[in-house]
């Protein structure tokens, strides 16, 4: 790290942009100020020509017009004057993972590897003058008497942060400079508004966690089977990509809830998605159903069951595989003596409402003696056994901690709810167990999400059943086989 003597040197670096992230964006103006310590002992500063349009916003904003950087040098002309500026240098800037952001990538594209140390002048003024109103540059400059010039240029902003810098090192009585500059420090990981503290109560076990915005709203929700390591990816790197910028900047506070299993983080994160609809989650990725059952009657005034493809039609029944629809509808015939001729397996979902094959009525050898009517009451049994008799059970694993378990009880098909249940409390009927648990409405991906973990760990698979309910739930029982 260059040094001049003994003491550190800092560059510190304002930068203005065509826009909010690095990889679609140019980098119109930049300021660098080397500082020793104590005060600035060298400038640069350079209009850069973008190769690309300023918006209109930002030019309102700058100051900074397309006629004044057309004769200004690209950033690949100055790459190596400002690589040298910043390399073995501390990085400073005023929420610096985005001015770091834009010169690491752009210096990569010029052929520059940037890996400098870097301090965040808002996380430091948190950390040394804590309690002020706001930490943006202009309302905190404001509130400690530090002048402004050319509000929004490099210049003027990089010259604002260096008086801000210099203050910051002389009310630095407790080390906070040189805590955040170590290697193993978190602070330049983390969002500028993020209190450290927070992250650092973050459990290493399973559950959801949510990012707050400043007025405290849900922005962003996520799952992970350690909370602590999944939020830290979320901040480690320098990705330019839009969502990484932009929502960093919006981060003020964390919360979350711990889940004794990953399946109920991976449960509870749909759930809360589908309540909150967070800006910054990406559409939850589902396992929309691809199949279903059907029922139409056709001209002869049979009612008809159908599998076809799925669709905004409204149907009996959803399925992920067809062979699966196509078991199901072979059993209802069987055990409901339903006629194979008029069950149809492979139908596109538009034409259900419009099926009124075939034309002709069905021969008396098919169907003998059968009135639709009669015929019909058969199909309304299978299809009233099928809606009242899909499956009840439950997965019960371990809790977040000793003397609860974890449990997801499925009602007939649906999810009913989930959470803990203690050792030291006696269930002796599922509505006991229903009880403690906190409902959930579900959707056809946390289902299949259930599904498929029962079918792998038939072990963790409970069946209720009067006699055997008390005895499940003793803490040293073990599961039933389904």
């Amino acid at each position: 790290m260059k040094r001049a003597g003994k003491t550190l040197q800092y560059a510190i670096v304002d930068i203005e942009t065509t826009g909010g992230y690095a990889s679609g964006s140019g980098i119109t103006e930049v300021s660098i100020l080397i500082h020793n310590g104590k005060s600035v002992i060298d400038r640069y500063e350079s209009l850069i020509n973008p190769l690309r349009p300023i918006p209109l916003s930002i030019q309102a904003m700058t100051g900074i017009t397309d006629e004044m950087v057309a004769d200004s040098p690209p950033f690949e002309a100055l790459a190596s004057e400002i690589y040298q500026l910043l390399d073995g240098r501390i990085f400073v800037a005023h929420n610096v993972n985005f001015d770091y952001s834009f010169l690491k990538f752009h210096l990569s594209t010029a052929g520059y590897h940037l890996s400098s140390p870097k301090l965040c002048t808002v996380r430091l003024s948190r950390k040394i003058r804590p309690g002020l109103s706001s930490y943006s540059l202009g309302r905190l400059c404001d509130a400690l008497g530090i002048p402004i010039v050319n509000r929004h240029r490099a210049s003027g902003d990089a010259e604002a942060t260096a008086i801000l810098f210099t203050k910051l090192i002389e009310w630095d009585v407790d080390g906070a400079i040189q805590d955040m500059v170590k290697k193993t420090s978190k602070d330049q990981q983390l969002p500028p508004n993020l209190p450290k503290e927070q992250f650092m109560n973050l459990p290493h076990s399973p559950g959801v966690y949510y990012f707050h915005n400043k007025s405290g709203r849900v922005v962003y929700i996520g799952k992970a089977r350690d909370i602590r390591n999944r939020v830290t990816q979320h901040f480690s790197g320098h990705s330019p990509d839009r969502q990484r910028q932009h929502f960093l900047r919006e981060i003020h506070s964390i919360s979350y809830e711990r889940c004794g299993t990953e399946l109920m983080a991976f449960l509870l994160e749909a759930a809360e998605i589908k309540h909150h609809w967070p800006v910054y989650n990406r559409a939850l990725k589902r396992f929309e159903p691809k199949y279903a059952l059907y029922a139409y009657e056709d001209r002869n005034s049979y009612l008809r069951l159908a599998v076809g493809k799925y669709g905004n039609q409204q149907h009996i029944h959803v399925f992920h595989r067809q062979v699966d629809a196509i078991n199901l509808l072979h059993r209802l015939i069987r055990e409901f003596n339903l006629y194979p001729e008029l069950c149809v397996f492979g139908v596109r979902s538009r034409d259900v409402g419009r099926l009124q094959k075939p034309a002709a009525r069905p021969t008396t050898d098919a169907l003998p003696e059968m009135t639709p009517a009669a015929y019909n009451a058969r199909v309304h049994r299978a299809l009233d056994h099928l809606t009242h008799n899909l499956p009840t059970f439950a997965i019960v694993e371990k809790g977040r901690c000793e003397g609860e378990l974890s449990c997801i009880l499925v009602d007939n098909g649906c999810l009913y709810g989930m959470g803990y249940l203690s050792h030291d409390i006696h269930y002796h009927v599922l509505d006991d167990v229903k009880d403690a648990l906190k409902r959930h409405n579900s959707n056809y991906y946390m289902m299949q999400l259930i599904y498929e973990y029962a079918e792998k760990h038939p072990s963790k698979v409970w069946v209720p059943d009067q006699q055997a309910i008390t005895a499940f739930f003793n803490p040293t029982a073990q599961p039933p086989l389904p």
